[in-house]
């Protein structure tokens, strides 16, 4: 009879398709792993993984016994979690996944109030790119994820937390610096400077820069930046500019703020950010005191922006 333990290393194994990091990933030893996985292919009369494949790859039978592993493991784990629901206080593990344009934004606003007025609650918040989120709840590796919205899938839930506007980052002698307002219909990709690949962010981005060849500022160079910081130090000591979100410019210092930020006129550009989870979750008691400790700490003019009045980016 196979054990819910068996069942967690297959997953592993067949998660990094490599005995040793299973094992490393289950924090047991690799002939304890391995030893066990055996046990289960012998019980099962079936051959999981062909070993002779680097990296290991499961055979056509080993797909399905480890699909249906994935199932009884998710089942299994309902079983803590409906208990948990009865509980007077929210309690019990929950993991969180941000954005990296997100997390280092929202994450300090509320994570401190949260601790401390939910200590019963064990929450692990990790940073991934969307795609990387979005595989990972439907893996039923995660409980929710910190997102850009909407996504457009039936089986994912979004509860919206708020709305935010996109401001111009401009360097100091871009010519848009006359204006009083940008407007999306004076950007273009000829000066854009952008987050690489793999970023919701950027995606939005070029959805707004609608002119002009995607050749960079430099038609010699391609630099894709990885966080906000970078892309505006490169546009204040080169040339260009780059757009950021309300929060990343209540970062920057009035000075900073009077020289190289311009709003745009109306309907503004903005972000819409959900909290997002199976249709199948469970854990509602913390979901429900997650989003009001989020909405509880955000800055006022965060919390107040009215949709009617914002135009929200597509991520599509």
């Amino acid at each position: 009879m196979s054990t819910l333990t068996q069942l967690e290393y297959l997953l592993a194994v067949d998660s990094e398709r490599h005995f040793g990091n299973a094992a490393k990933l289950c924090h047991v030893s690799q002939p304890s792993l391995s030893a066990q996985v055996q046990k289960l292919e012998e019980e099962l009369e079936v051959v999981i993984f062909d070993r002779s494949r680097k990296p290991i790859l499961p055979t056509e039978a080993g797909k399905e016994i480890i699909e249906q592993a994935r199932k009884v493991l998710k089942e299994h784990k309902k079983l803590k979690v409906i208990a948990e629901l009865k509980a007077p206080v929210p309690k019990g593990d929950f993991d969180l996944a941000v954005i990296p344009t997100l997390a280092s934004y929202v994450i300090p606003l509320f994570i401190g109030d949260f601790a401390e007025k939910f200590p019963q609650v064990n929450l692990r918040v990790h940073e991934h790119k969307t795609e990387d989120i979005l595989k990972l709840l439907q893996d039923d590796a995660l409980d929710a994820g910190l997102l850009v919205t909407p996504l457009y899938d039936d089986a994912l839930i979004e509860r919206h937390l708020y709305y935010e506007p996109f401001y111009c980052y401009l360097n100091a002698d871009h010519p848009l610096q006359k204006k009083n307002e940008i407007a999306e219909g004076d950007l273009t990709h000829d000066d854009l400077w952008l987050l690489s690949e793999g970023h919701c962010f950027r995606s939005q981005v070029l959805r707004l820069c609608s002119k002009g060849e995607q050749n960079g500022v430099f038609p010699n160079l391609k630099f894709e930046g990885g966080n906000f910081d970078t892309l505006t130090k490169l546009v204040k000591k080169s040339s260009g500019f780059t757009l950021l979100p309300q929060m990343a410019v209540d970062d920057l210092s009035s000075s900073e703020t009077e020289t190289h930020i311009k709003a745009f006129a109306e309907p503004i550009p903005t972000r819409e950010v959900s909290l997002v989870y199976n249709r199948t979750f469970l854990k509602e008691t913390i979901i429900n005191a997650l989003e009001a400790c989020i909405i509880e700490n955000l800055p006022s003019h965060i919390r107040s922006l009215k949709r009617q009045s914002v135009n929200v980016v597509d991520i599509a």
